[in-house]
Order: structure tokens, then C-alpha cells, then sequence
């Protein structure tokens, strides 16, 4: 497989603002605003294609196109203001709480366009849950922040199945043997990692489809960070995971694949462990060895 070197003297356009494919191909030069080498995978949960977001006049993402795989972490990584969080906010129309913020392009869940007209937002983000960079749990007890979503979603009868729906929940979270016999005390009476665990769960109550974690760790200590990481790998299993991370070593642990962005940009998307050995752009290579980032 070729380095960023070999594909640089192939002719291939290694500078800002071009894109270069994944793993399937690699491109003629790229011209500036044109999405090439989208990655393609066997029945993606997510498609999006030419994805632009604008904050005003500022162009923040410039036609993004990338498929999220079922059943895989993509680790999204980057320098600060390059784009990442805005992506993933696109995923569940979290941007559409921005005043004077735009979205352009396609972004379809199971095939179907998340800004249909006829989609309902609240149900979108019931099947594309968030978890934020700070640990947000509600000002209620440790067994209301996991019931809240299930009762406001009608997913639950009566009491005894919201009451396995919490504990389920709990369990998946890996939080269930350290708050079963506190489920009525405060949710902010946790530890910082047990509320990331927290809000986690409380994610995952309402049967997502896919789950987004915006620097899930950031805040946290590094055993609250490795508990978290483990969870990652068995949420996995059952979910489609897209993480925001600046911690390169977390995006290598973590995920099945990587995408790097720079101003906007997505530069690079493949296999993490491509990413990491043998990056197919320089801008990759150049912040994944550290010469900036």
C-alpha cells in the first residue's frame, strides 16, 4: 500500500482543501469543493453526501461525504476548530438549535433523508442518541434520568417494564452493581465517570440505532476514561458509535475507523489501523506524527 510520499509523486492533489479516497481507490487531483473517494461500506446505517454547513457566512464543513457502518466506532479526529463536532451534530439535527446555522447536502439514516419535511426531529434523536463532552445528567434521581426517555416515548406499559428498561439500561451501562441500591438518590451524586456511565445509559434506554459521543472522556480520569472505552467495544455490538476525539491514542484504541478533518475538510477516511501506519495524505500524516494539530 503506497505512502503519503508515493501518492504525493503519483500526482495526487495533497493540498488543502482536496480530498483523497479511502481504502477503495485513489483519485485524480481533486478540485476545491468537490467531494471524491467516498468510502463505501456493505449496508451503512449512515450516507452522507456533499454535506456543507454554514454558520452564518463562515463555511464550516465543505462537501463532506462519508458512510457510517453499523456495528463499527468511527473515531472522528482533527485539529480544534476543524469541524468535527459540527459533523456529528449534523447526524441528529442538532445544528438546527444553532441561530443562523445551514445545512446543505444529504444525510440519510436507513436510507430515508433526516431533513424530510415529514421527519419527526424528536424521534430522530430517540434512534441517534448524543452523549456530551460534559457529563449532563438530569437534576433528578439516578432511576428518573434512565425513565425519562422511555416514559416520554411510550416505550414502556406499565411500571414493571419501565423498571426492566432501567435496569437493562443500567446493565449495558455498566453501572447497574454500583447504583442499585441508590437508584433514588441524585444522578449528580455520581462520580464523573459514573454520570458520563449515566448519561450513557440513559441514551440507550430509548433503543437507539446509533449513538454519538462529542469527547465522551475529556473530563474524566483515566481509569473513569478506560471503563468508558470498554463500554464503547460491547455498545459496539448492538449500536453504530461515531466518537469526536482529540486524543489520537483513544481514536486508535477505540474505533474500526477513522476520519481525519482539517478546516472543513474530510481529508482521509479508512481502516483506524491504516490511518495510523500508513495514511494516504500528507496533511493526514503530518498530524497524526505531530508535526501539527
Amino acid at each position: 500500500m503506497e505512502s503519503a510520499v508515493q501518492v504525493e509523486r503519483a500526482g495526487i492533489n495533497l493540498k488543502p482543501g482536496g480530498r483523497v479516497s479511502d481504502d477503495t481507490a485513489l483519485q485524480t487531483p481533486v478540485e476545491a469543493g468537490k467531494t471524491v473517494g467516498i468510502i463505501a461500506v456493505d449496508d451503512p446505517i449512515f450516507s452522507c453526501r456533499d454535506v456543507d454547513v454554514f454558520y452564518g457566512e463562515k463555511h464550516a464543513i465543505k462537501k463532506v461525504g462519508i458512510d457510517i457502518a453499523r456495528n463499527q466506532v468511527l473515531a472522528m479526529i482533527g485539529p480544534s476548530g476543524c469541524g468535527k463536532s459540527t459533523f456529528l451534530r449534523c447526524l441528529n439535527r442538532m445544528n438546527d438549535t444553532i441561530a443562523g446555522a445551514r445545512v446543505e447536502g444529504k444525510i440519510l439514516l436507513d436510507g430515508k433523508d433526516i431533513h424530510d419535511k415529514r421527519r419527526d426531529v424528536v424521534q430522530l434523536r430517540a434512534r441517534v442518541g448524543m452523549v456530551f463532552q460534559k457529563p449532563n445528567p438530569f437534576p433528578k434521581s439516578i432511576y428518573e434520568n434512565v425513565a425519562y426517555g422511555p416514559r416520554i416515548h411510550g416505550l414502556a406499559g406499565d411500571r414493571v417494564e419501565l423498571d426492566e428498561i432501567v435496569h437493562g439500561s443500567l446493565q449495558r451501562a455498566g453501572l447497574w452493581e454500583e447504583v442499585k441500591d441508590r437508584l433514588q438518590q441524585p444522578g449528580t451524586s455520581l462520580s464523573g465517570g459514573q454520570q458520563q456511565r449515566l448519561c450513557i445509559a440513559r441514551t440507550i434506554a430509548v433503543n437507539p440505532e446509533v449513538i454519538l459521543m462529542d469527547e465522551p472522556c475529556s473530563a474524566l480520569d483515566p481509569i473513569a476514561t478506560a471503563r468508558i472505552e470498554d463500554l464503547m467495544e460491547e455498545l459496539r455490538q448492538s449500536y453504530a458509535i461515531v466518537i469526536v476525539t482529540h486524543s489520537m491514542q483513544q481514536a486508535a484504541r477505540v474505533s474500526q475507523r477513522t476520519a481525519y478533518f482539517h478546516l472543513g475538510d474530510l481529508i482521509e477516511v479508512g481502516e483506524t489501523d491504516r490511518i495510523f501506519t500508513n495514511p494516504r495524505h500528507k496533511l493526514t500524516e503530518d498530524y497524526i506524527t505531530g508535526r501539527f494539530g
